[in-house]
């Protein structure tokens, strides 16, 4: 009998064990935790305070290893007080309709970020994708952007990090904030007006950014700091004209360490309130060897350059590296000047080069309707300028110039460039492929033109044109679409 009873007492125990036990005990075998506002998930939050129940779910997978990954279900909006801390091995994700909030006057000191890792120095193979987040800009007015306060994500020392399929907009800081990092990868994300970069790479390695589309604000769209083997392409980057619209669509900039294998190519980028792309180098102790070989290539700029205060806006703003091959890329109407070697001087920071004997090659881009910019527009509106001939050579080769307000040099020559018009497609609605009575590509299909432009044909002879489909002409076009599958036949 008293046996009887201990048994009794016993599985009376284990049911109130389990009574309180976390909802995801009753789980199916998937390695997916749900997060819901609608009473449906293994954690249900309730749109206040919303951090508890998803830190929760995030602490739960990363103790139990069978499970991968934390789900927001929406719509919903997840209303946080605190900061998400995210583990090793796991994925955040999110229906497109859910929707991650900073509480109003959230009032958190600088570098608290609304997601970061969980571990520290630092996690590994983490991946967030396919929810919003709102940075709660108008109802977190208490401090200023750009100075680290309320950044999307700020990871240290984290590698294996995928960010993608992301809404991120209206805030303070930056979308990715990474230090340290190896194997970043931020793609199809749309970033719209955050209060610093879209992502910013700080002394990491084997950094991707493509099909991402971003309205800058406060500063630029992608930028790499002190960071190498980075790819940046296929990213549309545009910005709106007021005070604080940002800096340059794309920025490489290095202080410190070795940035020697960095390719920026197939970006749109216009209408920036700096520069296009700024790329610069002010290590007082770099050798030719750290800061060289930045390859630019199949871009497409237009009208960027628009801010009047300052006055090292363009197309393409660069000094202090070594090497850099700017190549078959379009710059149209853009202030100022299409590529300029120069660094800013209207600021208190010095980023001025130290040394002589940089070299920047530009080879086969068409430089067309460059305009003056708005500070003391006297002198500018050339198509390339390099204000520091002393240190700094620019060699061109077979470019197109046309209708450069001021002019097609200053401080530079060429003895292979061509000034004509380039007949491109479609200049209002910026399709700058070049017309060809052979055959266009117009988007869709091929389409024969009742002329020829000057551009196809007539680039560098040594540049590879195998890219080209036949019958290519055995060189390769000038331009944005030249050696690629799109140029002009």
């Amino acid at each position: 009998m008293l046996r009887g009873r201990s048994v009794i007492l016993f599985l009376a125990g284990c049911l109130i064990i389990l009574a309180n036990a976390p909802i995801v005990l009753c789980i199916t075998s998937a390695p997916v935790v749900y997060v819901a506002g609608d009473g449906s998930g293994n954690f249900n939050c309730d749109g206040k305070d919303d951090h508890i129940q998803i830190n929760q779910a995030l602490k739960f997978v990363a103790e139990n290893p069978e499970y991968t990954t934390v789900h927001l279900k929406g719509p919903f909006t997840y209303v946080i007080d605190d900061s998400l801390l995210i583990g090793s091995n796991t994925t955040l994700e999110g229906d497109s309709d859910a929707v991650v909030r900073l509480v109003d006057q959230a009032g958190w000191a600088a570098a608290k970020p609304l997601i970061r890792q969980m571990s520290s120095p630092g996690n590994t193979n983490i991946v967030i994708r396919g929810f919003e987040v709102d940075g709660n800009h108008d109802k977190n007015t208490e401090v200023a952007r750009g100075r680290n306060y309320y950044n999307v994500i700020y990871f240290t020392d984290c590698d294996d990090v995928k960010v993608y399929d992301m809404y991120m907009h209206d805030g303070h800081g930056d979308g990715l904030r990474i230090k340290g990092g190896e194997n970043v990868q931020f793609y199809n994300n749309t970033v719209y007006k955050l209060g610093h970069d879209g992502l910013f790479a700080i002394e990491c390695t084997n950094v991707e950014a493509w099909n991402n589309t971003i309205t800058c604000r406060t500063n630029s769209g992608l930028r790499v700091w002190n960071s190498n083997k980075v790819n940046l392409y296929n990213n549309t980057i545009d910005s709106f004209y007021h005070w604080s619209a940002g800096s340059s669509g794309i920025q490489v900039e290095k202080s410190a360490g070795i940035m020697d294998d960095i390719e920026i190519h197939d970006n749109t980028i216009n209408n920036t309130f700096g520069p296009g792309i700024w790329l610069f180098n002010y290590d007082s102790s770099s050798t030719r060897d750290e800061a060289r070989n930045v390859h630019i290539y199949h871009n497409t700029l237009y009208s960027t350059g628009t801010n009047p205060s300052i006055d090292w806006v363009g197309g393409i703003v660069t000094s202090g590296f070594y090497d850099t091959l700017i190549e078959n890329n379009v710059f149209d109407c853009v202030y100022h000047t299409a590529i300029a070697i120069m660094y800013p001087t209207d600021t208190s920071a010095d980023f001025s080069p130290k040394g002589t004997g940089y070299t920047t090659i530009a080879r086969n881009n068409i430089i067309a309707n460059t305009l003056p910019r708005a500070k003391d527009p006297a002198g500018t509106g050339y198509g390339v300028i390099n204000y520091l001939p002393g240190t700094h050579t620019l060699v061109l080769e077979n470019n197109c110039f046309y209708n450069n307000t001021a002019g097609n040099y200053k401080n530079a020559e060429s003895t292979s460039d061509i000034y004509l018009n380039p007949l491109f497609a479609d200049l209002e609605n910026h399709d700058y492929h070049l017309r060809s009575t052979a055959g266009r590509w117009d988007g869709s299909k091929w389409v024969k033109d009742s002329i020829d432009s000057p551009c196809i044909n007539a680039g560098y002879s040594a540049s590879d044109y195998s890219g080209e489909p036949e019958d290519n002409g055995d060189r390769i076009n000038i331009g944005r679409y030249g050696n690629t599958t799109y140029a002009s036949l």
